[in-house]
């Protein structure tokens, strides 16, 4: 397991700067990267900031490319925020299956609700 720290780079993450949280990245070989991001940093911006490998975020968040699909851990899921239906329909356009736990990673905001949270990376992205 990989663990990476956001400390010096909390310019330009869309967090708010103040507490830091802990999300895991589950790649498909089974690898696993743990890192730390501020209190409202997007779980595909702290990825892409810390270079974790596996969300590609070619729309740079805005939800219209579902390059950052993840497979949210099933003991997360009821803690994550209602899925919009931008974020809904794009889960259909995925390049890897979508599951019951997919998740656009743009639309998930660390917080202390989820500090912790573990998310698998598809096989592919496109």
């Amino acid at each position: 397991m990989t663990r990476v720290g956001t400390s010096g780079l909390h310019d330009g993450l869309n967090g708010s700067g103040g507490q830091l949280l802990s999300a895991t990245y589950i790649q498909a070989d089974g690898s696993e990267t743990t890192i730390e991001a501020p209190d409202g940093t997007s779980i595909m911006q702290a990825a892409i900031t810390n270079g974790v490998p596996g969300i590609l975020a070619e729309c740079g968040g805005a939800a219209s490319c579902a390059t950052c699909h993840v497979y949210v851990d099933e003991a997360w899921l009821e803690r994550l925020p209602l899925m919009g239906d931008d974020e809904n329909e794009m889960l259909d356009c995925t390049a890897a299956e979508r599951r019951p736990n997919s998740r656009l990673s743009c639309q998930i905001e660390l917080s202390s609700d989820l500090d912790g949270i573990v998310v698998r990376m598809p096989e592919t992205q496109s």
